[in-house]
């Protein structure tokens, strides 16, 4: 669908955001389509939080403009703003009950309801969030999931046009994270609005997530479908940190056939396809061919593989993870390559212990050509 269907809730065009001397943002330009899950994710210091509290009204931008629903927002205070956002530490008042902490942003809404009003609205917000009854309770009478949900149902009961995440499920254990990811598309999918969330974990964003948008060094390296993300990064960093991936970095020699040929310092050659996503790759520059683990197959040292690149080596780590088993493999040829097997691809065979001599292989169209 092209950009002249689409309606857009945000829009940076070319937004720098200066502190003194440093760019904590440097010139991003995006969109956000309405209605969608959009998640800013990257390392600390990647400027992802500066650029949601710049869609917030918190900060402004040093130059560049933001837009909101196709309006620049320019010197808009964030309380006039159709944005509510919640926030790591969840920010609930412990004095007032869990209604009454609902109703706060009730009071500033223009018109503003009756007391009465804001109570139905209060409660409808509670039973959205799974939590009727709990209205008379202090926060602190709260776990840490319900204290989250609390929150969530005070930035909805105004209605925003857009609800933006500050890391709202940081300080939760996996189990409890995991619930809630999916409450928060479940009410994402219910109310129809907007939901933008900044997160340093890539698992969450990927799972929850319609487009997701990479930060490093306050620019988006890449901006794309968790789909698009993990099965073509647009470079070495992005495939590195969404998932993980066997790096083989080196210098091109040539292309040709649609494949990268890549010469590797030990002057080994891999030959893969360009990732379609990044800037294309030229002879003679560095480059960086990229293998994810579940596509490399594992057998024993004595095993003939079907492979265009076949290597012995041998298991320095093995590590049960449930679902499936993960290799480090110490190879002459690549050093450290890692294996995934899922469990039932081992079902009829033993597991490979530490010491043991493996052989492991992939096919070079396995394998993407990207930049450093």
């Amino acid at each position: 669908m092209s950009d002249a269907s689409e309606t857009f809730d945000i829009e940076f065009r070319h937004v720098v955001k200066r502190y003194g001397t440093v760019a904590a943002v440097n010139g991003l330009d995006f969109k956000v389509r309405r209605g969608s899950f959009h998640s800013f994710l990257g390392s600390s210091g990647c400027g992802k939080t500066t650029t949601l509290r710049m869609i917030a009204g918190f900060e402004q931008p040093s130059a560049g403009e933001v837009l909101l629903a196709g309006r620049p927002v320019a010197g808009i205070p964030a309380h006039q703003r159709a944005v509510n956002m919640v926030f790591q530490s969840y920010a609930l008042f412990p004095h007032l009950s869990v209604l009454d902490n609902i109703a706060y942003g009730l009071r500033y809404r223009q018109p503003r309801p009756d007391k009465a009003g804001q109570r139905r609205l209060a409660e409808e917000a509670l039973e959205m969030v799974r939590l009727s009854g709990f209205g008379q309770r202090k926060p602190h009478e709260l776990s840490g999931g319900q204290q989250q949900r609390v929150a969530l149902a005070r930035a909805l009961v105004n209605k925003p046009t857009v609800l933006l995440l500050d890391e709202p499920l940081a300080a939760l254990d996996r189990k409890l994270r995991k619930e809630m990811q999916s409450e928060l598309l479940r009410l994402q999918r219910e109310v129809g609005i907007t939901f933008v969330l900044v997160t340093h974990d890539q698992e969450e964003a990927l799972s929850m997530s319609d487009s997701i948008s990479v930060m490093q060094d306050g620019r988006i390296l890449q901006n794309a479908s968790p789909e698009q993300l993990y099965e073509t990064p647009a470079s070495r960093y992005v495939a590195d940190f969404i998932g993980e991936s066997n790096l083989f970095d080196g210098t091109v020699r040539r292309i040709e056939d649609g494949r990268v040929l890549l010469e590797t310092a030990q002057g080994l050659q891999l030959a893969s396809p360009q990732t379609p996503s990044g800037p294309a790759l030229r002879a003679a520059e560095a480059g960086c061919i990229a293998v994810r683990p579940e596509l490399i197959t594992i057998g024993a040292g004595s095993e003939t593989l079907a492979r265009e690149v076949s290597l012995p080596g041998e298991v320095v780590d093995r590590i049960y993870l449930g679902n499936l088993t993960e290799y480090r493999v110490r190879t002459e040829s690549f050093g450290i390559v890692c294996v995934r097997v899922p469990r039932h691809g081992l079902a009829e065979r033993s597991a490979f212990e530490h010491g043991a001599p493996v052989r492991i292989g992939w096919d070079q169209a396995s394998g993407l050509a990207m930049t450093l």
